[in-house]
């Protein structure tokens, strides 16, 4: 898991943004009622966006955003992001993407924040939020506030006053679903299931559904694959034991592994297993391991990308399985 740097001091958090507000001639509070004639002094316009904090005003064009955790989104929105949390930079559909930006820690570091000048600041968790809105306007989305592609391509594209930009990524992403959808007709059948599973560095097996990451919303949303029965019952995570796992099993089983020290012991204890062994996906050669990084994320730029790759690796099973 992600470790957590110390928050710096508060009085040195403090002396650097009244440095920083010296130097910039001042900033709004997120409270302020600030109109765009009003704000055209500072040579932005500003607008007033809900947020669960309540109203915060932000640029209608903000051009250096900080983010923690929403990297891919603001950049599937078209937003220009200059800070990023350490992790954005594993995702292999953001590295080029990310190239120009830097590493702000998690949680947020706040020096390196104030040093990257930002003109807005989309965090999807809390911590140093007071600290961060002194330094730009702060907007605190909290995880699972949009509950799919659409709905969050939508929300970022507002947040960065870019609807436009995200209305072309969503027919974007819908060209590429269909063209996925066709490829795999004749490939896999109709009625065949699909599931999504993940083992822990603990010995820990879960499963996903279409709104957790792992590659869910482009197996079932984009490619329209069919879950398990007993996922379909609105189940994002789901903890499993070896002993209920043939009841959760599907025709075709997609496993990721978290295991950060790239140990493969608890790999290899679970494919031991007789449990595991009998399951109808291994004995058919239907099981795919999957890259924990490529597919552990869900933004809509890996979103997208996973459905080619989801695509990929069917037709090519199906290939060798026909050999």
């Amino acid at each position: 898991m992600i470790k957590r740097k110390p928050v710096p001091a508060i009085a040195a958090i403090l002396l650097l943004v009244s440095l920083a507000l010296a130097a910039c001639g001042g900033a709004g509070s997120a409270n302020e009622a600030t109109s765009p004639s009003a704000s055209a002094s500072q040579g932005k316009a500003f607008r007033s966006f809900q947020t669960a904090k309540g109203a915060v005003d932000i640029p209608v064009k903000p051009q250096r955003i900080v983010t923690d955790y929403y990297g891919g989104e603001l950049l599937a929105a078209g937003g220009h992001v200059v800070g990023v949390e350490p992790s954005a930079f594993d995702n292999p559909f953001l590295k080029d993407l990310l190239k120009d930006a830097q590493d702000v820690g998690a949680p947020i570091n706040t020096e390196k924040v104030l040093e990257l000048q930002p003109d807005l600041i989309v965090v999807m968790y809390d911590d140093n939020y007071d600290a961060l809105s002194k330094i730009a306007p702060t907007i605190h989305i909290p995880y699972n506030t949009a509950k799919n592609i659409y709905e969050t391509v939508e929300l970022f594209g507002d947040i960065v006053g870019e609807p436009e930009k995200a209305k072309r990524f969503i027919a974007d992403y819908e060209k590429k679903a269909a063209e996925g959808r066709e490829r795999l007709k004749g490939v896999v059948d109709e009625n065949a299931t699909f599931g999504i599973y993940e083992l822990t560095d603990k010995g820990e097996l879960w499963t996903f559904g279409d709104n957790a990451g792992r590659g869910g919303q482009a197996l079932y949303n984009a490619l329209k694959l069919k879950m398990p029965e007993k996922n379909r019952n609105d189940i994002q995570t789901l903890q499993l034991s070896m002993e209920v796992l043939p009841e959760y099993a599907a025709d075709y089983m997609f496993l990721t592994v978290y295991d950060p020290e790239n140990k493969g012991d608890k790999l290899k204890e679970l494919q031991s297993s007789a449990v595991w062994k009998n399951l109808d996906a291994v004995k058919n050669n239907r099981l795919f391991i999957n890259d924990f990084n490529t597919f552990y994320r869900y933004d809509p730029i890996a979103i997208t990308g996973q459905i080619d790759l989801f695509a990929d690796m069917l037709i090519e099973r199906n290939r060798e399985n026909q050999k």
